[in-house]
């Protein structure tokens, strides 16, 4: 320590002895020395040096003196200072060292020897971007001047684990005026912790910049979310939920933040700007129109991104698309109105042109004549698009430009065939299909015969063909008709087949089987109805008594029956009446022999005379002939005139 150096050992406005007696006091108080100091440039372009010490002494009142060669700098407060070049010796070796004044004590530290333009030291490592590519982490960091430094990387997965680290020389980037460097042989899946610090390759004298704050690098993504939607569709609108899962833990480390777009702002209403949604949950809902979206979502953390996820919601299906009646296309829109006019391209609709009130003289030039469109108008409430039109739009229509495909002729009979053809696709109907016109004429050398058409509805591409003539040769066309008329037609040529007599004999048979069970059945009413009138009911008989008077043998039911002529005469005019019955009837057996006599008329007439006699009177008796026959205890009366 050289006290006699000191400001107040060398006033003379303080007394000899005493200004003896205070260096006597700093030459025996302790002191401890700052460090030695580093003076450099920031970097090689730079024109201004900074110095840097360290004291551990905290004290306020400190001051320090900084000496390089023969300049000296004095009431420094700080541990550093800046210092311009032009006051500096550059190219030449000098000493610098610095001196610490407390107040009671001085003290200096050790001197250093070194060329002021050949040390440089890099600022700490700044704005640093760690991004995965395969095993390889790539580091991105500011760069302190135009030429490739070298870079020291310690990484290592936890604090449990211990420090790797690796040396290389790092790759300068114009466009981003920054450096890079590439750390190979790592596990993507696991996260680290990085840390780094610099220096220049340009000078003799580099110095390591400070070391870099710790960097946690998460594991990369590398696979697409995967994404659930769900629609709930309400009045002119779609309300649209997408869900996915989380990304793994280790990914998610530095936090995970979700970006999702759109193709129609699904945010707020279509034809306005497009926004960005970035959000930390896994799950978004929002409000669509009628017509198609597309949505990609990616996830995003501190080393890179996943690969980006496309989710596509259709337009609203529409399978009866009719032709616009009237669209806003030459009238004045306000800013709650948009159209939007889509073209069918690979099977989904494709936006063609928006029409807003800023973009009119755009949207006339991209559309065309003789294309089909879907036109849809939308408005937009609450920030909420809802679709009030959608329909089939031309600008300008024509017939279609060709034919129907693929036109078939199969399952063909005597009288009628079965055709089949391909639509013809919407870039070439150049106007709304109404319908198909099918139609066939005979080919003969003989007569012309018309043709004879059928309307066939737009939507149907299979028909059958009635009422044709067999063995007859016919060609049959089928054409697309628009407003503009009849398009090309395609042809096909077939002969009808032949009866079949075997069909033809059954389909016969069958009728007049029919025809005779119905005959059958009238005739069977109309009988009937005479069997009614010619042959009316006959009156029943009455009970004869004598019958249970009789003592029946059972041989008696084994016999047959006879003949058995019953005869009335009247008074006044008697004439024998006999009714032969060509039936043969069991004649009853009389168990005491008098089979012959049980049956006669005498008998029959005692028997009604006594059963009947005070009933009866005699007169009534003689105007009544009656046959009777009994045959296993049946009477049949039957009267005549």
């Amino acid at each position: 320590m050289d006290a006699s150096r000191h400001p107040k050992c060398q006033s003379d406005s303080i007394e000899s002895h005493t200004r003896m007696k205070y260096c006597i006091i700093l030459e025996n108080t302790e002191c401890e020395a700052p460090s030695s100091p580093q003076c450099f440039r920031r970097n090689n372009e730079s024109n201004v040096y900074d110095c840097e010490w360290s004291m551990k002494t905290t004290h306020r009142d400190v001051t320090f003196v900084l000496h390089l060669g023969d300049i000296t700098f004095e009431s420094i407060r700080e541990t550093h200072a800046q210092i311009p070049e032009e006051r500096l010796i550059k190219y030449r070796r000098i000493d610098i060292w610095v001196e610490a004044d407390k107040g009671d004590s001085v003290c200096k530290s050790t001197k250093t020897s070194l060329v002021l333009n050949e040390t440089v030291k890099f600022e700490v490592p700044q704005d640093i971007s760690v991004a995965w590519f395969q095993n390889q982490l790539n580091v991105t960091w500011k760069a302190a001047e135009k030429y490739p430094a070298f870079a020291e990387v310690w990484f290592r997965i936890d604090e449990t684990k211990p420090w790797e680290k690796r040396l290389n020389t790092t790759e300068f980037r114009h466009s981003q005026m920054a450096y890079h460097l590439a750390v190979e042989n790592l596990q993507k899946h696991t996260s680290y912790q990085v840390k780094l610090r610099h220096r220049t390759k340009v000078t003799r004298n580099p110095l390591w910049s400070e070391w870099s704050p710790l960097v946690i690098v998460p594991a990369a993504l590398e696979d697409k979310l995967e994404v659930n939607v769900t629609l709930e569709h309400l009045e002119g609108a779609r309300k649209v939920t997408l869900m996915w899962k989380p990304v793994h833990h280790e990914a998610a480390v530095t936090g995970v933040t979700y970006i999702l777009k759109d193709t129609q702002s699904s945010g707020g209403c279509p034809c306005k700007k497009k926004t960005t949604h970035l959000t930390d949950r896994t799950e978004y809902t929002g409000y669509i129109s009628y017509s198609p979206v597309n949505f990609s979502m990616i996830a995003t953390n501190k080393a890179g991104s996943s690969p980006t996820a496309i989710i596509h919601v259709p337009a609203e299906p529409a399978p009866n698309l009719k032709a616009c009646n009237k669209t806003l296309l030459d009238e004045k829109l306000n800013k709650t109105n948009c159209l939007e006019w889509y073209r069918l391209q690979d099977g989904d609709l494709r936006l063609v042109a928006r029409k807003t009130k800023r973009d009119m003289n755009a949207f006339r030039k991209s559309i065309k004549d003789y294309v089909g469109y879907i036109y849809f108008e939308h408005l937009c409430i609450n920030e909420r698009p809802k679709t009030v039109q959608m329909c089939l739009y031309y600008k300008k229509e024509n017939v279609p430009k060709i034919a129907p495909q693929d036109l078939l002729a199969f399952n063909e009979t005597h009288s009628s065939v079965t055709l089949s053809w391909n639509a013809i696709p919407t870039e070439d109907r150049r106007g709304v299909l109404t319908h198909y016109n099918v139609c066939s004429v005979q080919l003969s050398s003989n007569d012309e015969h018309k043709p004879e058409c059928h309307r066939v509805p737009a939507s149907v591409a299979i028909y059958r063909l009635e009422n044709l003539m067999p063995v007859t040769k016919y060609n049959i066309t089928v054409a697309g008709v628009t407003s503009a008329g009849e398009g090309p037609k395609a042809t096909v040529t077939l002969n009808t087949q032949l009866i079949n007599p075997m069909t033809e004999w059954l389909t016969f048979g069958l009728v007049m089987a029919f025809l005779f069970i119905f005959l059958l059945m009238v005739c069977s009413c109309i009988w009937k109805r005479m069997k009614k009138k010619i042959l009316p009911p006959l009156p029943k008989p009455p009970i004869l008594e004598f019958a249970s008077q009789q003592t029946m043998n059972p041989e008696m039911l084994e016999e047959k029956e006879e003949v058995v002529t019953l005869q009335q005469l009247h008074p006044k005019d008697p004439v024998e009446t006999t009714m032969p019955l060509n039936i043969d009837i069991e004649r009853p057996r009389v168990s005491d022999g008098r089979r012959d006599d049980a049956l006669s008329p005498s008998s029959i007439q005692q028997a009604l005379r006594g059963s009947k006699e005070e009933e009866m009177p005699d007169q009534e008796e003689e105007q009544m002939l009656a046959l009777l026959l009994y045959r296993n205890r049946l009477v049949f009366d039957m009267n005549t005139d």
